[in-house]
Order: C-alpha cells, then structure tokens, then sequence
C-alpha cells in the first residue's frame, strides 16, 4: 500500500461523514426550495408566517423581520457551513484524482449543448429548470391570489376599473417575481463561498447566471422614485455585462459594476427592510468572500520573476507558500497598483501547486489597455526592477478527476492553451512522484500566427521539467491558420526578467476561504520562504535581461517538447478526425477557447457517434 494513502478504515470513516453531512445539506436544500415554493400561496401567508412570527419574536428585528431572518437566512448559512466541512474532508484526498464521487454524481457533472444556454454541466440544467420553474410557480400564484382579491366593487372604491386594477396588481406581482432573482444574485459571484463547490459548480463557470438574474430584476422593478434609482442603476450595470462590451472597454465593465452598492441602498428604500430581508444569505455570503479578500489583497505578494513571450504574453512566476493548494483549472485576480489601483483581472493559473510547491505561475496575453501596460514594462529596455501586486485566490474546481480516462484530448484556441498547462504539470506530478498510471495526453491548438507558437515552451516550468510530462505520451498537434508556411524571419527568444526582493512582500497564501477551511495558514510563518527563494537566481544580479537564461538546466525536456510537437501552418485542426479515431474506452475531452470552438467540440462529443468521449468544457465568464 503507498504510505501516502490514508489507511482504509480512516478512508471509510471519511466517506460515511461526507455522506451524512451531504444527507444534511439535501434536507436542507429541500426545505428552503419549499419556503420559496409555498411563498405565494394563500397557505403560507394565512397559516405558515402567522405560526412562525408568533414563535420567533425577536428583541432586536422585530417579529416581522425576525421570522424572515430565521427561515430564509439561517438554511443557507448552515449549508454553507456544513460545505466547508463537507470540502475541508474531501481536500484530504488528491486534487487530480478522483475523491469519492459516486458515478451518478460523475454523470451529473457531465456537460452537453443546449440552445440559448450554450455549454451547461446537467447540474446547471438542472438547477436553471429549477429557477425557471419557480418563477412561473411563484408568478401564476401571485396573479392567482391577486386577481382573486379584485371585485367591481373593490375596484370602484378606488376609482379604477377592472382591468386597470388587474394590471396595477400585474405589476406588483411581477417585481415580486423580480426579487427572487435578487435573492439568488449574489451567489454565483461570491468566489469563495462553499456552496457552489458543494453541488459540483464553480463560480467562473456560473457567473453567467448572475448576467441572467440581473437582466431579469431590471425588468421586473416596481416604479416609483427609490425603485426609478435602483432600475436605473441596475439598467446601467447590466447594459455593461455584454460580452463586447465587457472584453473591448473592460474598464467600463469594472466601474460600472461598483452601481451595484447604490441599487441595493435604494432596493432596500424602495420594498422595505422587512422585505429585503429574503435576499439576505447570498448578500451575507458575499459580504464574508469580500471581506476575505480584503485580507488576502491588502498585503503585496513576492513576484519573483516573468517570462516575456514574442507573442505579447507575459508569464508572471510568484512566491507562494507551501500550504497553499489548488487544483489545475485554477484561477487568480491579479491587481498592479502600477498600472491601476482599482483594477482587478483574472487569469489562469499554470503551475501545479504540488510539483512546484513553492511557486505559482500566470500568463497574462495582451487583449487589452491594462494588459498591454504590463507587457510593455516588462519588455521594453529598461525594464522595472520590483512590481508591487497583490492577488485573490486560487478559485477553481475542489477537485478533478483526469485519471479516470486512457487519454486526454486537449482542444485550445490562443490563450485558451493555459489551463491545459497546469494539467499537464499536474499529471506529470502524479506519475513521477505519486506512482499513479497517467492518460495519454493530446493538446490540439489553433493559433493566428507562428510567434504565438512560443507560449508551447511555457508547458516547461522555469525551474525545468520533469520527464514523466514525456514518458506519459504527450503529443502536441499545434495549427498556425493565418500563415501558409513557417517565416524565415528571426526567431526572437523567451526572455526573463528576476525582480529584486523586498521585506514588505509575502508568499501568496490562503486566508481562511476553502483551501484552508477555517484558519490562516500564518503569513509571518511564511515570510522566511522569500529569502530561501533569492538563491534561484545565482547566474546574475536580480535586475538583468536574460535571453534563454533557463535553457541550460532544461535542454533535455526542451528537446523532449520539442519532438513532441507538431506544426500545421495554413489550415485549421479537424476536430471530428482528432476524436473519432481513437478508439480507447475513455477518452476525456476538454475545450477552452473561442465560443464557436467550444460548440463545435461538444456537438461532436454529444452526437452519440462515439460513446468513448466524454466531454468537459472550461469556462471562464469573468
């Protein structure tokens, strides 16, 4: 038995814990789904809230207030509570393999193409039909009880006729409909919490959802001037929530978003304190992962050293701390006061955190204002010596399951190769150290143009590779579609820049959050970890320009990689070849890239032509 499992009784024990407390959080679930369902009805209203104000009388809310706390806040933060426990045990286990899932909940996690929705896991669906069903229930309820309520003579006593009446309480009824989606809200962005993570989801992959809440609470808000104010501010964040708009002026998309404070203040104005109080646990959650991440940013990181690309991407290499852990897929939100203070962006990660236990690794390509500052700080002659930044994260995925399958197929468009990178390193972790049978792996990327072709040596980490990355089968299919034939200009190389060190800088490490569950790993225990580090840079003094600096110590992977890859120039990769012509019983099939690249991959894999796929997208909504 490898002495690094834990003993089998212990591994049960585990299992059987997990399973009660996943039990709990169920039941819980399904009661707080049946408060919403029977809030609309006449039985809830007459029977249930009569019953419950009566019992829960507080000194400090009020009994109105007190029971809305009670009912709709104290599920969910007990969910909440319970998932850190719940993923706090399944932490226990390896990242990269599989951590106990059932195969049922391996089915769940599967994604397939829907119309109007895109790429959707069958939790998504499953919790979207849930959403949607709800709001139908709750509005066919509330003009149900409505209606009802409305008479020739009621309507006469205010001056109305029928249908003015019916229409008045149309449109109370539909901002009430408006306010579930203000309660589910704030859930999807709170990037920390462990409720997603609980169901199987993440919180990149389900900010789209968020987009959908917005839109439909601006079209639902009642008029008058608090409710005017918070539909404008609403209108104006959400108009800045579309794709162009978010990826070509991202700083519009960023201030804007700050409107959200000014729509909750005039939210709470406009239906009442007692009210809001429904949206309560997702804002408290919120609140929490904000203040969080207020601890983790305000003290900057130690950035040992970047990698700058011909291809305009730079790769960003940071001091993190030992007991620091993520899972590949991760994300980070860098910050560089130098360039903007306010200014938050996420990027992939591209370290394995377990075969570089002391480093983390970012590639950050060029595609906009903030990007393009950075790149040329670091690229032009003189470039800077120390950049102060701070970060919040890793978030990703608790846990991945890439071993299962005989073979990894890899599908990436330009940057989208990132994520591939850390899986790469993940698997190589696993089979040189851990012993473990490891996949076949084929990358397939699409790139415009031959210099994009250097962000293929960034699968190397800076300090070398270990040979297992080639032992494991790794066979790069790399397609340049905007040249017919390799250039015969110059190639420029990779250089690297080292950054002088300051005693102000940490280690990145987590605090509190769910790498950690419930306490700080100790920055000021870690702080010693950056003076062990400056020894990685004996060749010359922190400040200089180096061209292929690290190729020395890594020339035999470099060859390895070299071997391994496969330039197309002129045409595009034919995916449906790529994955109909290997038959092993399990070939798994991630995607990242262009929307139109994503689509056709899964409409291949959902076909039904092959059975041996099985496809996963990673996406990134931010």
């Amino acid at each position: 038995m490898d002495p690094t499992s834990p003993p089998t009784s212990l591994h049960g024990a585990n299992n059987s814990i997990r399973a009660a407390i996943m039990a709990v959080v169920v039941g819980l679930l399904a009661g707080y789904l049946c408060l919403w369902v029977m809030m609309p009805t006449n039985t809830y209203r007459q029977t249930w809230l009569p019953h419950l104000r009566a019992h829960t009388t507080s000194t400090y809310f009020g009994t109105a207030q007190g029971a809305t706390y009670l009912v709709f806040t104290f599920p969910v933060l007990l969910i909440a509570l319970l998932g850190c426990l719940y993923l706090h045990l399944s932490n226990k286990s390896s990242h990269i393999h599989h951590t106990g899932t059932s195969n049922k909940l391996a089915i769940w996690k599967r994604s397939m193409m829907i119309k109007g929705l895109g790429i959707v896991s069958r939790i998504e669906l499953a919790f979207f039909l849930m959403f949607i069903a709800l709001l139908v229930w709750n509005l066919a309820n509330y003009l149900h009880v409505g209606f009802a309520k409305i008479t020739s003579k009621s309507a006469a006593e205010t001056g109305e006729k029928m249908w003015e009446a019916k229409l008045d309480t149309a449109a109370l009824r539909l901002g009430l409909v408006g306010n579930i989606a203000l309660s589910f809200l704030f859930f999807p962005v709170t990037r920390g919490s462990s409720v997603l993570p609980l169901f199987g989801l993440t919180s990149e992959a389900s900010v789209k959802y968020h987009i959908c809440s917005d839109a439909e609470m601006g079209e639902n808000w009642i008029s008058n001037v608090a409710g005017e104010l918070s539909l404008l501010a609403g209108l104006m964040l959400w108009g800045a929530t579309f794709p162009r708009i978010r990826r070509k002026t991202f700083e519009l998309f960023f201030y804007t978003h700050h409107l959200y404070i000014l729509f909750l203040i005039f939210f709470v104005l406009h239906v009442g304190i007692g009210y809001a109080c429904i949206m309560l646990p997702g804002f408290f959650l919120f609140m929490i992962d904000r203040y969080l991440r207020f601890l983790q940013s305000r003290r900057g990181v130690r950035l040992l050293s970047a990698r700058v690309l011909p291809c305009q991407a730079v790769e960003l290499i940071f001091s993190k701390s030992k007991g620091l852990s993520y899972t590949p897929t991760s994300i980070m939100f860098l910050n560089v006061p130098s360039i903007s203070k306010l200014q938050w962006h996420p990027f992939t990660i591209t370290s394995s955190s377990n075969l570089e236990s002391d480093k983390l690794s970012v590639i950050v390509k060029v595609e906009g204002s903030w990007s393009n500052k950075l790149h040329q700080l670091l690229s032009s002659p003189s470039p800077v010596d120390r950049l102060e930044a701070s970060v919040e994260g890793p978030y990703g995925p608790p846990s991945t399951d890439f071993l299962r399958h005989d073979l990894l197929v890899m599908v990436s468009g330009g940057s989208g190769i990132t994520p591939f990178i850390s899986i790469i390193r993940e698997l190589a972790y696993a089979g040189e150290t851990l012993k473990l049978k490891t996949p076949k792996v084929l990358l397939i990327s699409a790139f415009k143009n031959s210099t994009d072709l250097t962000i293929l040596d960034l699968i190397l980490p800076i300090s070398g590779a270990p040979s297992e990355i080639f032992k494991s089968g790794l066979q790069i299919e790399a397609y340049v579609t905007r040249e017919e034939h390799p250039t015969t200009q110059e190639t420029k190389l990779i250089r690297t820049v080292w950054f002088k060190p300051n005693p102000s800088d940490a280690p990145i490490s987590p605090i509190l959050g769910q790498n950690n569950w419930l306490c700080s790993s100790g920055n000021a225990r870690e702080s010693v970890q950056i003076q062990n580090l400056e020894g990685a840079t004996p060749q010359a003094s922190p400040n200089s320009w180096y061209y292929n600096a690290d190729r020395e110590l890594e020339s035999l992977p470099q060859q390895s990689l070299s071997q391994s890859i496969n330039v197309h120039y002129g045409e595009r990769p034919d995916l449906k070849r790529f994955l109909f012509e290997h038959k092993e019983s399990s070939v798994g099939v991630l995607v990242c890239g262009p929307k139109k690249m994503r689509h056709e991959v899964a409409n291949i894999c959902s076909s039904g032509l092959a059975a041996n796929l099985h496809f996963e997208s990673i996406s990134f909504s931010w």
